[in-house]
């Protein structure tokens, strides 16, 4: 069992890897209290006059108390996020490091602005924690890049993988969570998804070209083409011959 585990996760990619060791470790490490989530969650001010920058990151690793909860999204963090490691990202590490670089950033300043605006900020003052948000979003990128992709909720119904993120946003609804953590990583991913992939077809544009720095860092990747417009289609229906 014990080697089976290892094995499954030295075949992670390495940014789903990395992402996946770092959140275990903080949350751990805050449930033992090695390390206090009081200098971890996001603080504006903290940031800007105390300068202490980290806050930006890690706030994104830190998911909470270790419950189902807990769970339930490294379950997501890792399946998702390898799933688009390895395919609609294959060969392209650095676009994925930018592309959970650009939704951080989305996350950050929609609760940095939404905080300064009457009658919501008292709801984006108490977002403390962006990791679920971005792990929802990885989760909304990839079902846009799989449509139609059957899939099963509890074995209650079936549904195509273009509905996950609505589905997932119901149950947190019946669970009694926030919905607003959801939200956020929708609205992230859709702005990733617009700009990468919608709007280079309508204009011939890329806005989200990844920097050459960043693939500096990844230069070991392979260079894999990526064809300019190749979408999933539905499959086809059989027609009735008699």
């Amino acid at each position: 069992m014990a080697q089976a585990v290892e094995e499954w996760y030295k075949q992670m990619p390495i940014i789903t890897r990395s992402y996946l060791t770092a959140a275990i470790i903080t949350t751990v490490g805050c449930s033992l209290e090695i390390i206090s989530p009081y200098h971890l969650y996001l603080n504006p001010t903290l940031v800007v006059r105390q300068y202490e920058f980290w806050r930006l990151i890690t706030n994104f690793l830190y998911f909470r108390k270790m419950d189902l909860d807990f769970l339930f999204h490294m379950f997501f963090l890792a399946r998702y996020c390898k799933l688009l490691e390895e395919n609609s990202f294959r060969g392209r590490t650095a676009d994925f490091f930018y592309m959970l670089l650009f939704g951080a950033t989305v996350l950050t300043g929609i609760v940095l602005v939404g905080g300064m605006i009457p009658y919501v900020s008292e709801s984006f003052a108490r977002i403390f924690f962006l990791s679920n948000s971005l792990t929802f979003m990885m989760v909304y990128v990839w079902s846009k890049h799989n449509p139609f992709i059957h899939m099963s909720f509890l074995g209650l119904f079936t549904f195509t993988a273009a509905y996950l993120p609505w589905v997932l946003l119901g149950f947190s609804v019946l669970v009694g969570t926030s919905a607003w953590v959801d939200l956020l990583g929708m609205i992230a991913g859709h702005a990733y998804y617009f700009l990468e992939d919608v709007y280079p077809r309508m204009t011939g544009r890329r806005p989200l070209k990844t920097p050459s720095f960043i693939k500096s860092l990844f230069a070991d990747e392979t260079i894999v083409a990526r064809p300019a417009d190749v979408r999933f289609v539905p499959p086809p229906q059989e027609v009735d011959r008699d």
